[in-house]
């Protein structure tokens, strides 16, 4: 039997940077360890629908795809078996952030229900193949847990093509401050649940950066900007992150459309023209196409559509299109505030002051490409920030007469994420030198500001938990309600560690990038000839 093994890089224009592979499993094992311990902290089912989205897992690998009707209830009924039978007490403490998650009622008691009326039920399969094969094997909580820890190492492997992908050029001094955000609190939050919003992030995060080291691949003028990873192995990459951002959910086409059309204006015409006329895309491409259709076909033909919702399940139901854009805008700062951390069912925010370390490492990395970078360049950022904004108050505006406004600010994180990703990616190239020597310095300090605050994040979500909002901070370690897998402060510590861990790496990486740009630019200074 044969075993895979990542493509041999082709030789490198300077030795200092990191070997890929290397890079990939670094990377790999950090996120996997960050959403593995969020996958312990949290309740089961403390995520957004996530007791939707394990019921069909659980239900579709037994071989109950999406369901069956039965009257007087409102979404398909799937069935459970005994071990996973389910009462709502499970999650007494959602939209309760005073009470802690001990509700006495475990998944499997006796008394439970064996079936459960799942709004997700007629949702692309394909994610819930990926992680509810486990419990097939473990009943009940741990069964959940399980789910999570494999939802999390996939979009583990997801983050670390990412990195692979964007160190795998001379100049990526940025990179690792861009990438950074893939380990936010609130992304890293939901890898570690069942929940396809999860890998819908990450396999965009992959799909934003090995679609532009591809594009460069192709474009070939600036050597610097030229992956050391072959043709094929990009090719793989993207094909596989575009069919699972295709497929996550039922809008995965359209974010697959406007992901690429953005990649597409930021690497320019001759990239693009080069992509589908060179013939050894076709086939990738098709592949691809296979993917978008099979998801088109799927929501179309299996109903995952939502359907016309009442009044009383949504504001704005039945409203116009200006209406629900409008509205939507109105909201962006609310969004803003869900995508960044506002954790549990929509209930658990954090402090405000919590969030301004995230929001001044943002604000480095944005600001400075509108500051330092030159015209087109500061237009490409323009339009990947005007998306961020318009293309969630244009969907929702045009779904509003029938869902309402049931947009939520993670709903958007693959665009978020793709802000900061561009940027990184932008101030990394060539108009980017002059601003260059402070990439070093400022990478270390955006660096450590997300991770400081995901601890806190991290901190806070597991005291709302284990104690509930009523009681101080040391009634966690003195007298907790609720202990997670592990115990609270073993997971509080963990979290820590692994942090400082991918704050140490993701520094050296922007570290030794800067200094192998150095080098190589050193050199061909010294052998250009010089006049009299």
């Amino acid at each position: 039997m044969s075993t895979f093994r990542f493509p041999a890089a082709k030789p490198r224009l300077s030795s200092d940077l990191p070997p890929t592979r290397s890079v990939f499993w670094t990377a790999f094992a950090l996120m996997a360890m960050l959403a593995t311990v969020w996958s312990l902290a949290s309740p089961i089912f403390s995520v957004p629908d996530e007791n939707a989205h394990a019921v069909k897992a659980i239900a579709q690998v037994r071989g109950d795809l999406t369901g069956h009707a039965v009257a007087g209830v409102k979404h398909s009924v799937m069935e459970l078996p005994a071990g996973y039978s389910y009462n709502q007490q499970i999650v007494c403490y959602i939209f309760h952030p005073e009470l802690p998650a001990d509700c006495g009622f475990e998944l499997g008691d006796k008394g439970g229900k064996g079936w459960f009326n799942t709004w997700v039920s007629a949702y692309n399969p394909i994610y819930y193949y990926l992680v509810g094969w486990p419990t097939l094997f473990l009943n009940g909580s741990a069964g959940i847990y399980a789910m999570r820890i494999v939802s999390g190492l996939l979009c583990a492997v997801f983050v670390a093509w990412s990195f692979q992908t964007a160190m795998s050029v001379r100049r990526a001094r940025w990179m690792p401050f861009g990438l950074t955000f893939l380990a936010a609190p609130m992304v890293v939050y939901l890898f570690g649940s069942v929940n396809p919003n999860g890998i819908e992030i990450a396999s965009a995060g992959a799909l934003w950066i090995a679609l532009l080291r591809l594009l460069q691949h192709l474009d070939g003028r600036d050597a610097g900007l030229v992956s050391s990873l072959p043709r094929r192995y990009l090719w793989l990459i993207v094909t596989v992150s575009a069919i699972v951002l295709a497929t996550a959910r039922a809008t995965g086409p359209l974010w697959l459309v406007v992901v690429v059309g953005l990649c597409f204006l930021a690497a320019g015409w001759a990239a693009v023209k080069r992509l589908f006329t060179t013939k050894g895309s076709y086939l990738w491409l098709a592949l691809v196409a296979v993917g978008g259709i099979f998801s088109l076909s799927w929501t179309l033909g299996g109903g995952s559509l939502s359907g016309q919702a009442s009044a009383s399940d949504a504001p704005l139901v039945g409203g116009s299109f200006y209406q629900g854009f409008t509205h939507m805008i109105r909201l962006l700062p609310d969004h803003l505030q869900q995508a960044i951390g506002f954790f549990g069912w929509v209930d658990t925010p954090l402090s405000v002051y919590t969030y301004w370390p995230f929001v001044a490492a943002v604000a480095i990395l944005v600001v400075l490409t509108f500051v330092g970078l030159d015209r087109r360049s500061v237009v490409t950022m323009g339009a990947v920030l005007a998306a961020a904004v318009l293309v969630p108050a244009l969907v929702q505006g045009y779904s509003v007469h029938q869902t309402g406004i049931i947009w939520q600010g993670r709903y958007g994180l693959f665009l978020y994420v793709g802000v900061t990703l561009v940027a990184a990616w932008l101030l990394s190239g060539r108009s980017g030198r002059r601003v260059g020597f402070m990439a070093t310095r400022l990478s270390g300090v955006g660096i450590t500001l997300v991770a400081a605050y995901g601890v806190a994040a991290f901190f806070f979500v597991l005291w709302r938990y284990v104690a509930g909002t009523d009681q101080p901070y040391s009634a966690m370690w003195r007298n907790p309600s609720w202990e997670p897998p592990l115990g609270a402060m073993t997971l509080i510590a963990l979290y820590a560690l692994a942090s400082v861990a991918f704050v140490l790496w993701s520094i050296w990486l922007a570290a030794r990038s800067a200094r192998a740009e150095d080098t190589a630019a050193e050199t061909v200074a010294e052998t250009e000839p010089t006049h009299a």
